[in-house]
């Protein structure tokens, strides 16, 4: 019997209605007739991509895993770097286990593994930081081989060219290489992260004829790396999974809450409009935000923040419908990190992290935050992630409602015989042969 391969793909934002559409293009119809699927996933909170991605290839919640945002917790600035190398996630991946067993892995775009030892052939999610620098510099940053470089990337780099963080461009390129890696590498297990999904819901609305054409995209470069699969001779002895990490709602209204915290002397300002100090400061995350105190040990600072926060969600016109203690949100969510309140969304508001304009900022197409739609909010609004298993280590036709998205990681490490000892996930069994 020959080894059985992986290959995991992760189309950003893409939700279980998107099904209804897919089932009928050629490559979904195969995997969703010919396997199991779990029709919705509950996602980690913040429902944001990196955080999400950290849980979703552990098993763990954020409170274990060390990743509640895509940024960095840099306070102060309008936008931080993400969070794109493994050295941000503290633990053990389903890759690190594949290894560990001798198998062979790669990865094209799966967030936060920049520079990770553990995979063998690496395209990490990751941009070039400057003007002053090409792609190959940015990926050989993130940990990418000469040999990536040049026998994956290289030929597949007229798709990302001058056209990076663009869609369809960086999802053709991400699929281009994912099946060339397969026929060039032929690795045990792969994972794929595209986001096309994502941006263009960010940028048309949740449901939008726009989303359509994206999903005719996916379709058609699934069956590509299908294909790819193929041509090395391992379809019979490949598992598909098809994921996702969250949906977005459509927002309304892009709130700035460290405007606020200005005015009411929580924040200090040169004449300039720079910080010079501070006693709470907020990360916009999305449809939730993040709230941090420079002293938390200080209780008449903390009690006054947590009441003009409580008093603002009252008000009702600063888009946050709660206010959590990170003990709180620990205990309702397993999110905790070094914040000490989490604003969540009123449904309609997303949220920037600027202290200067207008609390209601124009939007910005651009930012994931700023657009017609977003997410970050608790894991059970909006549309819901699904997943699709086929293979020979998966039951044809086995269908359930609802998992937690950190069973994603321990039901195919069950599946390739690997450990995940402290993974909060559980495998779903009732998929399994």
């Amino acid at each position: 019997m020959k080894k059985e391969k992986f290959v995991i793909i992760s189309n950003d934002a893409m939700v279980y209605d998107d099904l209804e559409y897919l089932k009928h293009k050629f490559a979904f119809k195969r995997l969703m007739g010919e396997g199991a699927v779990v029709k919705t996933l509950r996602s980690i909170y913040p429902t944001v991509t990196y955080a999400v991605h950290a849980s979703m290839i552990t098993g763990c919640y954020p409170d274990k895993t060390g990743v509640y945002n895509n940024e960095i917790d840099e306070l102060c600035v309008k936008n931080s770097d993400w969070r794109w190398f493994r050295s941000f996630n503290k633990c053990k991946t389903l890759l690190d286990a594949a290894k560990e067993k001798g198998l062979v892995t790669a990865n094209v775009f799966w967030p936060v593994t920049g520079c990770d030892k553990n995979i063998d052939y690496n395209i990490a999610e990751y941009w070039t930081q400057s003007g002053n620098e090409t792609i190959f510099d940015a990926f050989e940053r993130a940990g990418s081989s000469k040999q990536v470089i040049d026998e994956i990337i290289r030929p597949c780099a007229h798709y990302l060219v001058g056209k990076e963080r663009r869609h369809p461009y960086a999802d053709d390129f991400v699929f281009a290489c994912g099946a060339e890696m397969i026929k060039k590498f032929k690795p045990d297990v792969i994972v794929m992260h595209p986001a096309g999904i994502d941006g263009l819901r960010h940028s048309t609305g949740v449901f939008s004829d726009r989303v359509n054409d994206m999903l005719d995209h996916t379709a058609l470069w699934t069956q590509r790396i299908i294909e790819a699969v193929e041509e090395i001779g391992e379809a019979e002895n490949t598992n598909f999974i098809i994921t996702s990490d969250h949906g977005q709602i459509d927002v309304s209204r892009w709130i700035m809450p460290n405007v606020e915290l200005k005015r009411r002397g929580f924040i200090h300002t040169d004449e300039k409009g720079a910080v010079t100090d501070f006693d709470a400061f907020i990360k916009g995350v999305g449809c939730s935000a993040l709230v941090y105190l420079k002293d938390e040990s200080d209780k008449k600072t903390y009690d006054a923040v947590y009441s003009a926060l409580k008093e603002m969600r009252d008000i009702g016109i600063y888009g946050f419908s709660e206010v959590f203690t990170r003990e709180e949100i620990k205990q309702k969510e397993h999110l905790s990190g070094p914040f000490s309140f989490v604003l969540e969304t009123d449904g309609y508001t997303s949220f920037g992290s600027e202290w200067t304009g207008s609390i209601v900022h124009q939007r910005d197409f651009t930012d994931y935050r700023g657009g017609a739609a977003s997410h970050g909010y608790l894991p059970d609004k909006g549309a819901q992630p699904t997943f699709i298993a086929c293979g020979p280590s998966f039951k044809k036709g086995a269908t359930l409602e609802r998992r937690p998205i950190v069973d994603l990681a321990p039901t195919i490490a069950k599946a390739m015989g690997l450990n995940l000892p402290d993974a909060d996930g559980k495998p779903i069994d009732e998929i399994l042969r």
